[in-house]
């Protein structure tokens, strides 16, 4: 496998697994009345390749899942996410 694929799936498996525990911290926060994770925070999140673990989130601790514009927008991040990575292995293989 190309190192630069191996480096990839390394970034996405991290920024998931930071976007996980980022959803569950914000969750954790609100329940506390505490200071909170900007929106804009958590959309950036999902759209710098974190949408999967944003989406699994939301629904594990149950968060965001009343705000239309996360229930909406995470899963078309995910497919618009989906379709260039298609685009882009379709044009470099």
């Amino acid at each position: 496998m190309n190192i630069l694929i191996k480096i990839f799936i390394i970034y996405l498996i991290s920024v998931n697994i930071a976007a996980f525990i980022i959803y569950g911290v914000d969750k954790r926060r609100a329940k506390k009345q505490k200071w909170r994770i900007s929106e804009a925070t958590l959309f950036v999140l999902a759209l710098i390749g974190g949408s999967v673990g944003s989406e699994i989130a939301m629904y594990i601790f149950h968060h965001k899942t009343r705000h239309m514009r996360f229930v909406i927008g995470i899963p078309c991040i995910i497919l618009l996410q989906l379709t260039l990575l298609v685009l882009i292995f379709r044009f470099i293989l």
